[in-house]
């Protein structure tokens, strides 16, 4: 499997990595890397590969078979071979804005308390499905909240359970529409606050900010409505 180094420290914007293999759509395998793969609504990173004075631009970043990780090349160009140590540049301001986007709508999430159906992550916004048959009444009130939580400069930690602590604690999940992995032994839970004083708490395998203050400025956006019961909600960062 692909050693995941933006799991074990998301502000990595440079790092080594071997190639092991290459796919059969003709992404790159390395044996470790600091470029986040497409999954649970937040795009894969991209940025440029580095080798023997040649650069690979990288559009995007796929899971692969075996619990691997692939590095999509932007353009048709020579793959470095396998066995090359290559050196990963990320495309920083781009995964750190998805990164605030991403603990803005677990934010989202704690001020519009009703189960999530689905979701995703752009440069510059995110939007969360809600299981609500009404729209919210006061979207000013929704929008201070958020920004007094942000506001709050509270730490975004991580923390592992197993999965039989989940299923004890079943409330810790609020997507609806897609479970947390199983299978894998333990299970990632992001957690915003305090140990004791959480103001969010749920499983997550996504990359998120160290401090809510670095979110910046929030501005709720469009609600519609999808379904009887469902309602998009959109939020912008400002800058």
């Amino acid at each position: 499997m692909t050693r995941m180094l933006f799991r074990e420290d998301a502000y990595l914007r440079e790092a080594q990595g071997t190639v092991i293999a290459h796919t059969p759509e003709g992404g790159i395998v390395l044996d470790q890397t600091n470029f986040y793969p497409t999954g649970g609504g937040q795009p894969g990173d991209s940025g440029t590969l580095i080798w023997q004075g040649r650069s690979l631009p990288i559009a995007t970043t796929v899971k692969a078979a075996g619990d691997r990780i692939a590095l999509v090349p932007a353009e048709p160009q020579p793959l470095p071979p396998v066995g090359q140590t290559v050196e990963q540049s990320l495309d920083w301001d781009r995964r750190h804005r998805h990164m605030r986007v991403h603990s803005a709508l677990h934010l989202l999430s704690v001020v519009v308390p009703f189960g999530v159906t689905g979701g995703s992550i752009s440069a510059s916004h995110g939007r969360l499905d809600f299981d609500m048959p009404d729209a919210p009444a006061d979207r000013d009130e929704l929008q201070d909240s958020l920004n007094a939580y942000v506001g709050l400069d509270a730490v975004v930690t991580e923390d592992w359970i197993t999965q039989a602590q989940l299923d004890e604690n079943p409330d810790l999940v609020k997507t609806m529409a897609v479970q947390p992995p199983r299978g894998a032994g333990a299970i990632r839970l992001i957690r915003i606050g305090t140990l004791h004083e959480p103001i969010d708490l749920q499983p997550c395998g996504g990359t998120h900010v160290a401090r809510l203050g670095e979110i910046g400025a929030l501005r709720l956006g469009k609600i519609e409505k999808k379904g009887r019961v469902n309602r998009r909600v959109y939020l912008h960062l400002d800058s």
